[in-house]
């Protein structure tokens, strides 16, 4: 009993009072009526009381009001008076974890375990203070320890689902913050917490839902409401996302992610002014987001304003790097840019890389599996171009799929047209990006092809999870993704000089001739209004460009405009994009000392139709930095010469690409005044032009450019070369198919 006492004493002294305690009632057990040893345990245990009411009264007043220092320092004189005191301990470290002192919160709440190890909240906040100092794995095994002791305790399971998701362990913190409401439905913030993660993960109605749950339990939850927009929004539920934005800023007036938000709503409503103010409006409020500016003047392109274009050089940085690259083009033809551009969206826009690869068996048949994902299928740019393709592929030799997860338009011929071109047709988007993997991965894909990249309606972040062992980017996109789950971009040697590969995270595969799908069976309509019926002179050179008007710069403008003031009675025939744009060209061109009447707009109409009315302009003008792609595809097969200046960037250089594979290649100029003088010297000399069109006309269905089956023939032989190169355990590298 002796060396009992002596060790309890011993232990006591050193503040090990567990230990102390243990000793004293091993005594009790071998020699339980031993008043001394009662007597010795009693003032043990009664040096773990509380301070008195009013002891703690300064304490928790300073606690209560904010004043954290005087909390720590009147906890750290108490906790010299009552050493035991699980109180004073659990709130000092309350008040020290407020503060930031990290090691000294730890060390307060270790010692009001000791004094109560029951004391679930005392567990938890230290598993806080943990995380606060980067020890995850010490935190997470504390709040798993808690949850074992208290089931119940849903603060335990929102903290370490937290955890989880700061650690990117998405699926694991969702369950967390699932569990979390399951015990606590008034939980507000883990009703939040999940709705970002079932929106992380693509499940946008149950995110919606989530976002629903939070805001019936807090109405002014800005960032639920914003969230929330940000998922109606992807669903194209256009006004709700409005109201979601409105409420947003009712509850935050000065939320600029809620700005952006409401200002990328109103650029698919089509009110585009009110989207750039929006922008305006939260760059004004946080003047270091650059992706606000970025996206005012990108939409500034769109309707012809170029009052701020200087403004461009602000928008480098991180905080762009959420915009995608895509705003960037038209402002500066300079592929290392673009290059950085991609790079930044990409560490933005991906999530890490999965942990498994798809290898799928060989398939039954010894076809190639190809699925082509894209929101495009139907009436579309993309496909007017790449109907041919899916036409005339082999299938034989490839299984062809078809991955949709653009609007459901069924009565689209284009749409039918394409069913009957592929061995399957799936609708995935209603489906989350984890369930498109699973189904992908399922089909036992070889070859996955993304036809978007950063374009509107892109779910390109699909390919960072793998969808097939070889991905390719083609046609979308015109430059890199810049992540490493992209393994080859399709191009040509025109559109791609030699060189090129250093801006590119894929490996080139450059084709012989071009790189475009066309299509030789694209039915053109012919005109029947005539120039009369169109607005045009009946006599007068007709310059035309049917880009959209984001593509047009300050300095081909001027250029335009030059070559009107110099060739008498010749005008100038546009896209009607929108009316912002053409009071500002008209402006622009008044500016210039050109009639603004010499400036004709005319409407879309259906592709057809649109074939023929090019036949009735006399030479299609190229922008710059993005030029011409399908729109110089169109005018080609109609008959009509594209004038163009191959720049330096891959946006820059597929007009030029084009009209070497038409058999034109003097059309592709070197600069800016080459350009200006070639299109002057043709519309000054109407024989050297009736020849150009004549040699046009000659070569459209012989030069490679539409020859439908040739070219898919060369992507087929692409195709196989990278599925052998995979089977054979090879790397992707670049080739060329001739």
């Amino acid at each position: 009993m002796e060396a009992l006492l002596i060790k309890a004493r011993g232990a006591a002294k050193r503040g090990e009072t567990d230990r102390a305690r243990a000793f004293y009632r091993e005594a009790l057990n071998r020699f339980p009526r031993n008043v001394r040893v009662r007597a010795a345990l009693d003032a043990l245990d009664a040096t773990n009381a509380d301070p008195a009411p009013e002891q703690m009264d300064a304490m928790v007043s300073a606690y209560r009001s904010g004043h954290m220092e005087e909390a720590a320092r009147q906890g750290a004189r108490l906790a010299s008076e009552f050493p035991q005191s699980f109180t004073v301990h659990n709130l000092q470290g309350a008040a020290l974890l407020a503060l930031g002192v990290f090691p000294a919160a730890e060390a307060a709440f270790r010692r009001a375990i000791e004094a109560d190890p029951d004391a679930a909240a005392s567990r938890n906040n230290l598993a806080i203070t943990l995380r606060r100092q980067n020890r995850f794995a010490e935190a997470e095994e504390i709040y798993h320890d808690v949850i074992a002791r208290q089931p119940g305790y849903a603060d335990a399971r929102f903290n370490l689902a937290n955890l989880l998701d700061a650690q990117e362990r998405w699926e694991e913190a969702e369950a967390g913050f699932a569990k979390t409401v399951a015990l606590d439905p008034a939980y507000t913030e883990a009703h939040y917490n999940l709705g970002n993660l079932l929106a992380k993960r693509g499940a946008r109605e149950q995110a919606i839902a989530a976002y629903r749950q939070a805001l019936a339990l807090k109405p002014d939850h800005a960032l639920a409401w914003n969230n929330m927009g940000g998922e109606l929004l992807l669903l194209d539920r256009l006004d709700e996302a409005l109201g979601a934005y409105a409420q947003a800023l009712a509850a935050d007036p000065v939320n600029t992610q809620a700005m952006i938000n409401r200002g990328k709503a109103l650029v698919l409503k089509g009110d585009l002014p009110e989207a750039i103010a929006a922008f305006r409006k939260a760059w004004a409020l946080d003047p270091a987001d650059r992706s606000a500016l970025l996206q005012a003047l990108f939409e500034e392109a769109h309707i012809c304003d170029w009052s701020h274009r200087a403004q461009f050089t602000l928008t480098d940085g991180p905080s762009a790097a959420a915009v995608q690259p895509f705003a960037a083009l038209p402002f500066l033809d300079d592929p290392a840019h673009q290059y950085r551009r991609s790079l930044a969206c990409a560490g933005v826009k991906f999530g890490p890389p999965p942990q498994t690869m798809p290898v799928p068996a060989p398939s039954a048949d010894g076809r190639i599996r190809i699925g082509y994902f894209s929101a495009d299928f139907h009436d579309h740019a993309t496909m007017y171009l790449m109907s041919g393709l899916f036409r005339e592929h082999d299938r034989s030799r490839f299984d062809i799929r078809f991955y949709s997860y653009g609007p459901r338009r069924d009565a689209d011929a284009s749409r039918q047209a394409l069913r009957s071109h592929a061995d399957a047709f799936i609708e995935i988007g209603h489906l989350t990006d984890a369930q498109v993997v699973d189904l992908a991965r399922a089909d036992g894909l070889d070859i996955a092809i993304d036809l978007k990249g950063y374009t509107r309606g892109t779910r390109t972040a699909l390919f960072g999870q793998r969808l097939a062992p070889v991905q390719v980017s083609y046609m979308g996109y015109p430059g890199t993704i810049g992540h490493p789950c992209m393994d080859y971009f399709i191009a040509d040697s025109i559109s791609l000089p030699p060189g090129g590969e250093a801006w590119f995270t894929e490996k080139i595969v450059r084709l012989a001739h071009s790189y475009q799908a066309n299509d030789e069976r694209r039915a053109i309509i012919p005109d029947t209004r005539g120039r009369a019926g169109w607005s045009l002179p009946e006599r007068g050179f007709v310059f035309c460009c049917f880009n959209h008007t984001y593509k047009i710069c300050p300095d081909v403008f001027t250029i335009w405009m030059r070559l009107l003031d110099r060739v008498e009675g010749s005008v100038l025939w546009l896209l009607r994009s929108n009316r912002w744009a053409e009071d500002n060209l008209r402006r622009e061109a008044e500016a210039r000392g050109v009639d603004p009447a010499r400036l004709v707009f005319s409407a879309g109409v259906p592709h057809g139709e649109h074939l023929g009315r090019l036949a009735l302009a006399d030479l299609f003008l190229d922008t710059f930095a993005v030029g011409a792609h399908t729109t110089a595809s169109d005018a080609l097969w109609s008959g009509l010469p594209v004038l163009t200046i191959a720049g330096r960037q891959f946006a820059a250089r597929v007009a030029a690409s084009l009209v070497h594979a038409v058999g034109l290649p003097e059309l592709a100029v070197p600069d800016r005044d080459a350009y200006e003088a070639t299109a002057l010297a043709l519309a000054q000399d109407p024989r050297s032009l009736r020849d150009l069109r004549r040699r046009l006309s000659a070569n459209r269905l012989t030069a490679p450019l539409f020859r439908t089956a040739d070219h898919t023939r060369r992507i087929e032989t692409a195709f196989g070369e990278m599925h052998r190169r995979r089977l054979a355990g090879l790397s992707p590298d670049h080739f060329e198919v001739q």
